[in-house]
């Protein structure tokens, strides 16, 4: 993938290496695959618990040692984070890693409000939130583990870095253009979100079965799929793609499926708790997406999927 040079995006919110970030929202974000699924986060601290911190934290104080100095030490030199040379102010150890996502985002930019504006619409840009570890979001705690994903209730992308690792070592797809389906496909949802379409998904499910809910998850899911393709093509048109490149993005859906996704981790499927789509079903919504470029034919809604 031919990035390096281009346009990046401004939207990109930096948490890596911030302390402040962890904490406990709301629920509803719609994630990438990585050994979950996509479903509602939430929880907090009991009260107790909380009087108890602040008792522990007022005994250290008097005893001479400052608890939030030695947290802040200790979070602020965690992975994907190094030392300046000049000062002690943190810096991102993966900026090439950053200009990649910067890049990504901003052609998700422009091919979205081209089509937008063709529609007679106005594209709203995501932001994207890049956090190491953990954080907080509209939908509640996100952690490494949560894979990325898209919070509908405060329009931001989620993205470890570290995800991007992950699913070369762990998923066997490699490749910059695997990468930028990942980040893709949560616009994709953004894209959704701005059309209405997870709004009514999100009020309907609240009457469903979870059975029920999981297939109407999987056709939310496969969509986003197909979006992705939508801005691939367009990334194709401009000369962007390299050799190798769609075989790259498709060789990640297939491997993401909830299928191969339940016969690494456990050896068998259980076809009832799908929520994202097969291997099979998602290589070939991101395909129909790349090869007509056209929105109408993301139709996941109508018909088999």
């Amino acid at each position: 993938m031919e990035w390096k040079g281009r346009r990046q995006s401004d939207n990109i919110e930096d948490r890596r290496g911030d302390p402040s970030m962890g904490g406990l929202g709301r629920g509803g974000g719609f994630s990438f695959p990585s050994g979950g699924g996509m479903g509602r986060r939430g929880g907090g601290l009991s009260i107790g618990t909380i009087i108890f911190l602040v008792v522990l934290y007022l005994i250290f104080k008097a005893m001479g040692i400052d608890l939030l100095q030695v947290m802040d030490g200790g979070m602020s030199s965690g992975p994907g984070y190094e030392q300046s040379q000049s000062g002690g102010s943190q810096t991102p150890a993966n900026d090439e890693m950053t200009a990649f996502v910067r890049t990504v985002l901003a052609e998700t930019e422009d091919t979205w409000q081209g089509i937008f504006q063709s529609m007679g619409r106005e594209y709203e840009d995501p932001k994207l939130v890049l956090f190491s570890g953990q954080t907080q979001s509209g939908c509640g705690f996100a952690s490494a583990a949560t894979g990325p994903f898209y919070c509908p209730q405060d329009r931001k992308v989620y993205l470890d870095t570290a995800f991007f690792n992950e699913l070369s070592r762990k998923f066997g797809a490699s490749g910059d253009f695997a990468e930028a389906y990942v980040v893709s496909h949560e616009v994709g949802h953004h894209v959704q979100n701005l059309l209405g379409i997870l709004p009514k998904f999100n009020e309907a499910r609240q009457r469903m079965s979870e059975a029920d809910a999981n297939k109407m998850s999987v056709r939310v899911e496969l969509q986003a799929d197909c979006f992705a393709g939508i801005w691939g093509k367009f990334t194709q048109q401009k000369g962007i793609l390299e050799a190798g490149d769609l075989e790259e993005a498709l060789n990640a859906a297939q491997q993401i499926g909830d299928d191969t996704l339940q016969k690494r981790s456990q050896g068998y499927v259980v076809p009832e708790s799908f929520n994202h789509g097969t291997s099979a079903q998602r290589v070939k919504w991101f395909k129909r997406g790349f090869d007509t470029g056209q929105m109408q034919a993301c139709d996941t809604f109508s018909g088999p999927v």
